[in-house]
């Protein structure tokens, strides 16, 4: 299947228009007309080389939302004209512990990413959804539920997920007591998933700027990081913190504000942080961890969650011929709260 998408070439130059082959379709593959791909920070750092393993030409893009336009004949759930979702995972073994317990993105013997990862078979890189078309095995092809306005599905895809599940894993529910750290596109879908599972929700933040876009997004309260009488009022408040902050930072701050018990759970720094000392997790039975994505059973949980709820991120719009400018904008955290690439702006490739 000949297609076209934007790829990264170099580190150092700006994504442009390439185009490819999508893989012919076996026996248990969905093909999809890609309508809409979310933006995440994962795609900038990615095409920039910033984590020292992309393979070039890259094509980014996880959070994929599609309708379906061939399926192969072993397919049994999905037809031709389905809303279809793609997220971080295009592939697993579907044999060791973690998949069989639902938890492919920790495959044993190594997930296969939507993008910039060897095909488990041909050992080809993936492309990712920065494309107009994509194959994927049926059984990482989700459902998206009627209910929810597609073109503001897609960052559910990372950004939902990412946050969705440490709030799973740790029981988060009414009662609960949830505190976020930034309030970019994982700390706004973090907000907005933990209150709807009626958690009470406090941000956290270095000034009070964010404090109306805090409470309309749903939280109960803003706490400025920076106040030391309001951090010192805080202590062993939460039962749970989910740390978005994307770049090294000190979380020593933070600790004594947990529960004992709590947990602070990193989702957004891949790399080093500041040094944490261990006198606040020792005296009160405190942890620090760390947390992926989900598996597909939960992806599909949150995104029928969502349905239920009727919880999207806001989103802005863009042209695929944007996506510089986008990831310019991101890095400057301009962007309320996650870019969206329309791609009906990406025009089809030339049949020559």
């Amino acid at each position: 299947m000949k297609t076209i998408g934007y790829a990264a070439l170099s580190p150092s130059t700006p994504l442009a228009p390439f185009t490819f082959e999508r893989r012919a379709l076996r026996a248990n593959d969905v093909a999809m007309e890609i309508l809409y791909c979310g933006v995440c920070h994962s795609d900038l750092h990615t095409a920039r080389n910033d984590w020292g393993w992309t393979q070039y030409p890259a094509v980014p893009g996880h959070e994929i939302v599609g309708r379906v336009t061939h399926v192969g004949p072993d397919v049994t759930r999905f037809r031709v004209g389905d809303a279809v979702a793609v997220g971080c995972l295009v592939d697993s073994c579907q044999e060791c512990d973690h998949c069989h317990q639902g938890e492919e993105q920790f495959c044993t013997n190594g997930r296969t990413d939507t993008y910039n990862a060897p095909d488990r078979i041909t050992g080809e890189n993936t492309y990712g959804g920065y494309a107009k078309h994509l194959v994927v095995r049926e059984e990482f092809v989700l459902r998206v539920p009627d209910t929810l306005t597609l073109a503001h599905v897609a960052p559910l895809l990372c950004a939902g997920i990412t946050t969705y599940s440490p709030l799973r894993t740790w029981n988060v529910g009414p009662g609960s007591r949830v505190g976020v750290i930034g309030l970019g596109g994982l700390g706004h879908m973090a907000v907005k998933l933990a209150a709807g599972l009626g958690a009470d929700v406090t941000v956290m933040s270095r000034t009070n700027s964010k404090e109306a876009d805090a409470l309309s997004l749903g939280a109960d309260r803003l706490l400025v990081s920076s106040d030391s009488a309001a951090m010192a009022a805080a202590q062993s408040h939460f039962d749970l913190i989910i740390d978005t902050v994307p770049v090294k930072h000190d979380v020593n701050p933070y600790m004594s504000l947990l529960k004992v018990d709590g947990t602070l759970v990193l989702v957004g720094q891949v790399g080093p942080l500041a040094e944490p000392t261990t006198v606040p997790l020792i005296l009160g039975r405190r942890r620090i961890a760390g947390s992926l994505i989900g598996g597909i059973r939960e992806t599909q949980e949150m995104l029928d969650f969502c349905a239920k709820k009727q919880i999207l991120p806001d989103c802005e719009m863009i042209r695929m011929d944007q996506i510089n400018e986008a990831f310019e904008r991101m890095e400057h955290a301009d962007v309320r709260y996650r870019f969206v690439i329309d791609m009906a702006s990406l025009p089809a490739p030339s049949a020559q």
